[in-house]
């Protein structure tokens, strides 16, 4: 298995260049001038010619690329066009409202949609069976944004002044702030570090920012935000993961294995637990892999939605600017988070099937 993982591994490197090829060339085949887009229509050609020069536009695009290239290399995405500030601390305060998103979906998705699929099958050719998958062909037909507008509506205007309440826009409520947790602690961090970088990254996950620092209200405060843009955004998948995890289940329930255990009189619930389920969750681990990288594309609309300072608004606003190194910075980022879940997904298949560690 080691060798498995180091080889995969190796194999990312040249997928990782072409991400990183495609995006610089398509980032630059945006119609539109990055200056025109910052400065305004009225730039004059002597300001934009300065404008080009002081962010290395006016260089040819394989110099260009070739002097990107050599920075990624050393973790270095340059600096922002539009904000001028390093887009490496740009990704550390945006990326984490896109993972605490996309991992909340994820979790949702897979706990409620394996529960569907797993009544559904049990159930199968009854009312509990219809009512299911028709809820979920219901679920994916549902748009994100349009989903997104009508909880916004129904729980953060209609249902204002009841318990059932829940804010329909940011990540904390007006004059409450997330202090970082190495703050709370006393620790002395110099600002501008690696250390400080990474350290800033997992402090700007405020659930678990406030999980570790025990501030409960902001814990809970920080939940309710997340709650709405997470159904939004794992509707789709957990409709999907019904669907396949009630078709794999129902397979696998018809085959002999399956009869023998019966006819030895072993408990129904066992059947299904210990021998049913696992062998047809490999159909579903696969899918997770996909459904994650659409958890991540699908954020870009969710944070435009409920207002949320992610990595998907971010890159929006990024594209409209002409902001390069961002738009590439930022696909990068979201590739690599993709290969990895995907691996996490090979590696997972060897402790659900001994047949593939064998292998």
């Amino acid at each position: 298995m080691t060798a498995y993982i180091i080889k995969r591994l190796f194999i990312s490197i040249p997928v990782l260049f072409g991400i990183l090829l495609v995006t610089f060339v398509l980032a630059r085949l945006i119609p539109g001038d990055p200056c025109k887009a910052i400065l305004g229509e009225k730039a004059t050609v002597e300001v934009c010619e300065k404008f080009k020069i002081r962010f290395g536009l006016d260089k040819p695009i394989h110099t260009q690329f070739m002097l990107y290239s050599k920075r990624v290399v050393v973790g270095d995405f340059g600096n922002s066009i539009r904000f001028s500030r390093p887009v490496s601390q740009i990704l550390v305060e945006r990326f984490p409202v896109t993972i605490e998103l996309a991992l909340g979906g994820l979790v949702v998705a897979i706990i409620v949609g394996v529960f569907l699929g797993i009544i559904s099958a049990l159930k199968h050719n009854t009312s509990i069976d219809v009512g299911t998958m028709v809820l979920a062909n219901i679920g994916i037909s549902m748009p994100v944004f349009w989903l997104g507008l009508m909880l916004a509506y129904l729980f953060g205007l209609l249902l204002k002044d009841t318990i059932f309440w829940l804010p329909p826009s940011g990540r904390l409520t007006a004059g409450l702030s997330s202090i970082p947790f190495f703050e709370v602690w006393g620790w002395e961090v110099v600002k501008g570090t690696t250390k400080s970088k990474v350290l800033e990254f997992f402090a700007n996950h405020y659930i678990f920012n406030a999980f570790i620092t025990g501030n409960w209200e902001i814990f809970k405060d920080a939940i309710r935000h997340m709650i709405l843009p997470v159904i939004a955004l794992s509707t789709i998948p957990m409709a999907i993961i019904a669907r396949i995890t009630r078709s794999s289940l129902l397979e696998v329930l018809g085959r002999d294995y399956i009869r023998t255990a019966r006819a030895k009189g072993v408990k129904n619930t066992n059947v299904v637990t210990k021998h049913a389920l696992r062998n047809a969750m490999l159909p579903v681990v696969t899918i997770l892999g996909l459904q994650m990288g659409g958890l991540l594309s699908g954020a870009v609309l969710t944070e435009t939605v409920f207002g949320l300072a992610g990595v998907g608004r971010m890159l929006v606003e990024a594209i409209y600017a002409r902001d390069y190194p961002i738009i590439q910075a930022f696909t990068v980022m979201v590739a690599v988070a993709y290969m990895l879940i995907n691996l996490i997904v090979d590696i997972s298949y060897g402790f659900l099937d001994p047949r593939v560690r064998l292998e």
